[in-house]
């Protein structure tokens, strides 16, 4: 894109304070972890792009409504009869110029919450380390200095066209972006093209995956070791569907996959445990897929239990199991109906490609983000574009890791994709069809 230096030692400075600002994710936080100061990282970040003539347009936390709809992660759902759950969870979004409609807007996401476990911060002049460098800490401060190049390098650029920058919570621990970005998306907080930064490569990948988490449970009931017969084995049970469900769901969607996840029942020896459960979790592609995966699992799961009651049907120690395994039983869901991101536009990817973006190829396969949350707005098209990788640098893991030159091309990129889409909007005739509606 270009070889001159885009971050410089404030850029450095401003990634190592917040790298250094613990901002975990309160569903899998732990006590080393500390509490989440989100208000501060966010702060710290509006003073860094209203220094880039950015301004602060929203920063507030989400409605207490966002939880409460039926797609909403139980675990989310639970955290949030916690008052300070989301007291302390707040978004923030930022604006360069003037509130212009959604087809002269373009919109990017970073997310400043991490994932648990705490990093040791370093900068050794070329790469950087902590929890959240990769991602997305690090990509962060790169799009500041992104946005900060492009007005500089094109006139047009916050007078014509107005860019918007989401710094959201709610990203990690499977809230799925449901007080984060979704809120933000549903009051206007978007454009006519929409980037979420994550890391891809430099490839922008024009889809996203969703998730869904079945729980199933046993609510039997427990039993002395000396007459295990007289109980419900949960454990046993459990086994054999965790065993079941590996097999049968193992090719249910070609794209996408199945985590036969956590099995608890007890920890004791001298006892049969009656309770517990069985996680499974199923990604797919495409919005329709989730509705055929809750039929197939419940198909499986009712296959199952016919089996377990036929296999050990009349055994000494499990018979009981075996009769009522249908009655103590039951499937729930902690997480479904999520949309899918697929999307196609010839003009937004053109454009892409005159900035020098490549495509994601078709055949690797998408992760889930807060890109889904984008999947029906009108008028749109949205991508998912980074720097590094989320294997790579380690992203949700020991050693995570940010390389300065991967982060100065992806400010690069960024400067490019605006520049162009500035060029291209800037004038009425250039621009695409009129869209409906536009950003707060």
């Amino acid at each position: 894109m270009t070889g001159r230096t885009l971050l410089g030692p404030a850029d450095h400075e401003l990634l190592r304070r917040l790298l250094r600002t613990p901002t975990a994710g309160p569903l899998e936080a732990g006590p080393e972890d500390g509490p989440a100061r989100l208000w501060e990282a966010q702060h710290e970040y509006a003073r860094a792009a209203e220094e880039s003539g950015m301004r602060v347009v929203h920063h507030a936390v989400p409605p207490a409504a966002c939880v409460a709809r039926a797609d909403v992660p139980a675990a989310v759902r639970r955290a949030a009869d916690d008052a300070g759950f989301l007291a302390a969870q707040p978004s923030l979004v930022l604006r360069l110029g003037p509130a212009l409609p959604t087809a002269s807007t373009v919109m990017c996401n970073v997310h400043l919450d991490t994932v648990a476990g705490q990093e040791p911060v370093t900068f050794d002049g070329r790469r950087f380390t902590g929890r959240g460098a990769a991602d997305a800490k690090g990509p962060a401060v790169a799009l500041l200095a992104g946005v900060r190049a492009a007005a500089a390098a094109e006139p047009s650029l916050g007078r014509d066209t107005a860019v918007l920058v989401q710094a959201v919570a709610g990203e990690e621990g499977g809230a799925m972006g449901t007080y984060g970005t979704r809120p933000l998306l549903e009051a206007g907080y978007y454009g006519r093209l929409n980037l979420f930064c994550e890391p891809t490569g430099l490839r922008y990948l024009p889809r996203a995956t969703a998730s869904m988490t079945a729980r199933i449970t046993v609510g039997g009931r427990d039993a002395i070791d000396d007459r295990p017969d007289a109980g419900h084995n949960a454990t046993v049970l459990l086994g054999f569907l965790a065993q079941h469900l590996a097999t049968v769901l193992d090719d249910v969607l070609p794209d996408g996959r199945v985590c036969v996840a956590g099995l608890h029942t007890g920890h004791h020896h001298n006892r049969v445990h009656g309770s517990g459960h069985l996680l499974l979790n199923l990604s797919y592609a495409r919005t329709a897929d989730g509705a055929f995966l809750e039929r197939a699992v419940a198909e499986a799961v009712d296959r199952g239990l016919r089996a377990f009651t036929a296999r050990f049907a009349g055994t000494r120690e499990f018979g009981r199991t075996a009769a009522e395994a249908a009655r103590i039983t039951r499937l729930e869901w902690d997480k479904r109906g999520l949309p899918c991101l697929d999307g196609a536009d010839p003009w937004a990817e053109a454009l892409l490609a005159e900035a020098g973006v490549d495509r994601w190829p078709a055949d690797e396969p998408a992760f889930t983000c807060d890109a889904l949350w984008a999947a029906e707005l009108p008028g749109t098209f949205t991508a998912v574009l980074g720097p590094g990788s989320l294997d790579a640098n380690h992203a949700h893991a020991q050693g995570e890791f940010a390389d300065l030159a991967d982060l100065e091309a992806f400010a690069a990129t960024v400067s490019a994709v605006l520049t162009t889409f500035a060029r291209h909007t800037a004038r009425r005739g250039d621009r695409p069809a009129a869209q409906q509606g536009s950003p707060v």
